[in-house]
């Protein structure tokens, strides 16, 4: 297929992450005019607004939503509410919760603010209750009652010393409260709908309130009575004063009576003279398609997409910041009103992602909207552009980047250019001829001289565009489609042009896709053929960009690759859960990228049809999928609002991994070389740090045949560190399930057991469950060994017997003297069965036929050993102990055979050297006596058993 050398994909990492940080509710800025508070749910993001990121995330731990917030006016203090009925008291910018206790209302707060001290909370409940709280000596001060309904406005006169507070419920009425009193001491009435917003002059001797009503308000605080009524025409949800000190004469501002900014329904922002009663400015949107009905001043409705929801001033800077009902945050300066930034709070569900410019560092995003979103991906500033009347549900960008091209549920079709230096974009081409929903679209891959699109009419249309596209909007060219075709039976899903623009190939919800030849310009689409196997509708289709192969994805969830030649099915990707929506080729089409409902991206490599990695990072249907020029990101973007930029990091990690293998090598050598200077502390540390029991094992295995081992073992385990010694734990307890090393582990226990208190060894991490697992593998240790003693003193009784059988009493009685005698320990290894008739030296005589015996049977004192109900070591443990017996047994027998053969060579000859026998059968006891040993020496690391018993109970 493609050049051999290609260097397979086998990774991505995720690098940017493009996420909702506000779906809604109150929005406050803080007094440094450095961070945008606004809730999404359950949490309260802070929002920088130099780099458009969340840098703090404050959440609720009871998971309800947040119904309120409020940030005091010294940026220190933020206090949250949820349903749940609880306040909150956080130091946000260590995201720490400081204080939480009950809310004193039924039913959830509505709105609450600071006083000017940032000492007094006011929150209104939906009870129509108002509830005073000193958040210094955190204690509830006033209960106010009277409101009828909603409270959702409270704020404080800006004159502490008044010690007066407003607020406003559902009987459309202001309540002013003096807090000496308690006492609702006024009601101004003048709205006839719910009041939105108060804003106070700096004296606080007047106050401006806005409604839904479409009416403003002036109000003289000192006679309590309304010095003018405004009429605006539209719903005002908010309101604020322009500073009297600045000047704002170029928007008209010519006095220093008092001016508001009204923003509402219309979605502008709009200037009041309040003595006067009119407009001296409205802000113009010329990216704003016309309104409903041709006029400006009619037809708005409450709760239109483009409807301002918030505006708060940012008076050190001369900024003003807006909220949409889409969730938009934008920042306008003053007094020029031109845009400064725009922050998307919420998406919405992603319908598909292109990257765009010369360098792929935008993205053109099409959301559940009729707005498109162009993201710059260094500052995540977003432009956001009008020009669709419905749902954009498609899109796609021409070779050189600059040029992209968008459908929508409003059956047109939309070319549209950014300036590379700007980054502006602007709507050059549109065409609409489509008889329903146009749902796919693509462009030629040579030259920027056509599009074709696919509707939800089932046809296919391809238009062609000017030789000359216009710079600007001003100039819009009118799209006329070439060519117009009955493609399918049922919706056009998708539609891709093939590398050299000569061909077309369309997917459809009838499960087919079908091969068109483009032909020349001015020529009919002609069917070149249909490939037929998918179970369900097609969801999606691309050509490879170096083969005579298509791809095709289905909601039957499989991805099949055909061929061109003869349209049969090539090779079938299986592995998604759910419908395939998209699919991309990457690597020069040696592999595939696929996204679908349940989630998922996935990497495909074509030669193997195997799976080559899984990336996991969406909640819901990954609508978008697209890859960069360059090949080295992917972006993509999903139903659950977030939008996701990959990075190929196939070299880094095959770097890494290389450096690591290296490292492992030199750390190898220097291994090596230190067991050889015999630098055992430094050679176990190093091994301990490369996680290698194995080799863990051979450094104790060579500590322990050295001189002096057992001092020297004990000193390097002391002076491990406590990481160390838990690994060494570790380690141990695996170690121990083995009889081949079971000996070294028991070892290691004893120092560790002899050395460290109990205390000190629990600390260890997991320490409990390892030891807890010595315990049985011990004890069967114990008892395999005692096997092999008392197998080995049967031999020794034979081997007697057959040596004493026609010699002088007097010999015999000697020889079993001195055998006795060479079979006593100095100390008491294990205990003596005394049986009924057993004699004190451990000696049964004979008596109803039994024999004489010179042990008795061996009884452990415990042990730690392996369980011999586990099915994954029984039969190892069982091979290893056969071994061990086996290997016993027949050294024992060659010896007692040995014995037997030399006793009959001194019979046969008639010679009998006692003093040479006598010294030949030392030899061979002193022989016997090594191997015992040797078997015994885990019984000096029995003694740890009891401190571990101790220890664990």
């Amino acid at each position: 297929m493609a050049n051999s050398n290609l260097q397979f994909k086998t990774n991505y990492a995720v690098s940017s992450t493009i996420e909702p940080f506000y779906k809604g509710g109150k929005v406050q800025i803080s007094k440094d005019e450095k961070y945008i508070f606004c809730t999404c749910g359950t949490r309260v993001n802070v929002l920088q607004i130099v780099t458009g990121k969340i840098v703090h995330s404050i959440e609720q731990d009871d998971q309800e939503d947040i119904t309120s917030f409020a940030l005091s006016l010294d940026d220190e203090i933020l206090v949250t509410s949820s349903k749940a009925l609880l306040l909150k008291q956080w130091d946000w910018k260590q995201t720490q919760c400081t204080r939480s206790w009950r809310a004193i209302h039924n039913v959830p707060i509505a709105s609450m603010t600071f006083d000017p001290t940032s000492t007094l909370l006011a929150t209104g409940g939906c009870d129509g209750t108002i509830k005073l709280w000193d958040v210094v000596k955190q204690y509830c001060t006033h209960n106010l009652k009277g409101s009828s309904g909603v409270v959702h406005l409270v704020e404080f006169h800006p004159d502490i010393s008044l010690l007066q507070l407003f607020s406003s419920a559902s009987d459309c009425g202001i309540r002013v409260w003096d807090l000496r009193s308690s006492q609702c001491v006024c009601v101004l009435q003048s709205h006839y709908s719910p009041v939105t917003s108060l804003a106070f002059t700096p004296d606080g001797a007047s106050m401006v309130s806005s409604g839904r009503d479409k009416i403003c308000t002036v109000w003289d605080l000192k006679s309590r009575t309304a010095r003018r009524t405004v009429p605006v025409y539209e719903a005002v949800e908010s309101v604020v004063l322009l500073p009297e000190e600045e000047d704002f004469s170029e928007i008209g501002v010519k006095t220093k009576e008092i001016h508001f900014i009204t923003a509402g329904s219309k979605g502008v922002l709009r200037v009041w003279d309040a003595s006067s009663a009119r407009c001296v400015f409205a802000q113009t949107l010329p990216s704003a398609p016309p309104r409903a009905g041709g006029s400006e001043e009619g037809g708005e409705e409450y709760g239109d997409p483009q409807s301002l929801t918030y505006l708060l001033p940012l008076p050190s800077s001369l900024r003003l910041a807006t909220v949409t009902a889409e969730h938009n945050i934008l920042l306008y300066q003053l007094p020029s009103f031109t845009t400064q930034q725009q922050f998307v709070g919420f998406n919405d569900e992603v319908l598909d992602v292109k990257f765009l410019g010369k360098g792929d560092t935008h993205i053109v995003v099409a959301t559940n909207s009729s707005q498109l979103k162009v993201f710059d991906l260094a500052t995540s500033s977003c432009n956001i552009l009008y020009g669709h009347t419905d749902t954009v549900l498609s899109l796609d960008v021409f070779k050189k980047g600059s040029l992209f091209v968008s459908c929508a549920k409003d059956k047109s079709v939309r070319v549209w250019r950014q300036d590379p230096d700007s980054g502006q974009v602007c709507c050059v081409a549109q065409g609409c001829s489509h008889a329903n929903a146009v749902g796919s679209i693509t462009c030629s891959r040579m030259k920027e001289s056509f599009v074709v699109s696919g509707s939800q009419d089932c046809t296919i249309k391809v238009w062609d565009l000017p030789e000359t596209i216009p710079e600007t909007d001003g100039d819009m060219f009118q799209l006329t489609a070439r060519v117009t075709e009955k493609a399918h039976d049922k919706d056009v899903n998708s539609v891709a042009v093939s590398p050299n623009d000569k061909l077309l190939v369309s997917g459809s919800q009838d499960r087919l896709a079908k091969l068109w030849s483009l032909g020349a310009p001015g020529a009919d689409l002609a069917l070149l053929g249909v490939f037929r196997g998918h179970r369900r509708g097609v969801w999606c289709v691309q050509f490879s960009p170096m083969d005579q192969v298509l791809a095709s994805s289905s909601a039957d969830g499989s991805v099949k690759l055909w061929s061109l030649q003869d349209f049969s099915c090539l090779k079938t990707f299986e592995g998604h859960d759910a419908s395939v929506l998209k699919l991309i080729f990457v690597s020069r089409g040696t592999q595939l990228l696929t996204s679908g409902s349940d989630g998922l991206v996935k990497l495909w490599t074509i030669k193997t049809n195997e799976c080559v990695k899984t990336l996991d990072a969406h909640q819901d249907k990954v609508w978008g999928l697209h890859a960069t020029r360059k090949d080295d990101r992917v972006v993509t973007a999903s139903a659950d609002s977030n939008i996701t930029v990959w990075t190929d990091v196939t070299e880094v990690e095959q770097a890494e991994e290389q450096a690591k293998q290296e490292d492992q090598i030199l750390k190898k050598q220097e291994l090596s070389n230190l067991l050889h200077e015999k630098k055992y502390l430094k050679a176990l540390g190093l091994a301990i740090s490369l996680d290698q029991p194995h080799t863990v094992l051979k450094v104790i295995k060579a500590i322990r045949q050295g001189e002096d081992g057992a001092k020297q073992l004990e000193k390097t385990v002391l002076k491990l560190r406590q990481d160390q010694k838990e690994s060494m734990l570790r380690y141990c307890a695996v170690w121990n399930t083995n009889a081949r090393s079971c000996l070294d582990a028991q070892a290691v226990i004893q120092v560790m057991l002899t050395h460290l208190s109990p205390e000190e060894l629990l600390q260890y991490q997991g320490a409990r469950a390892h030891l807890e697992g010595l315990i049985p593998y011990t004890e069967r240790h114990m008892q395999r060994i005692g096997r092999l003693l008392q197998a080995s003193m049967f031999l020794d009784y034979m081997w007697q017997k057959m040596r004493v059988t026609g010699a002088p009493a007097s010999m015999d009685s000697q020889d079993e003297e001195m055998d006795t005698a060479s079979l006593q320990v100095p100390h008491p290894l294990f205990m003596i069965d005394k049986r009924p008739g057993e004699g004190g030296d451990g000696t049964r005589e004979q008596g109803d036929g039994e024999e004489r015996w010179n042990e008795g049977a061996v009884e452990e004192d415990g042990g730690l050993e392996e369980d011999t109900n586990c099915p994954a070591n029984m039969e190892d443990d069982e091979e290893d102990d056969d071994d061990d017996d086996e290997v016993s047994i027949t050294r024992k027998a060659s010896v007692s055979g040995q014995r037997v053969e030399n006793g009959q060579n001194g019979k046969e000859n008639g010679i009998y050297h006692s003093g040479s026998e006598e010294s030949s059968g030392e030899e061979d006891r002193g022989d016997e006596t090594e191997v015992k040993m040797a078997k015994c020496q885990i019984l000096l690391s029995a003694a740890s058993l009891p401190p571990l018993q101790a220890i664990i109970s």
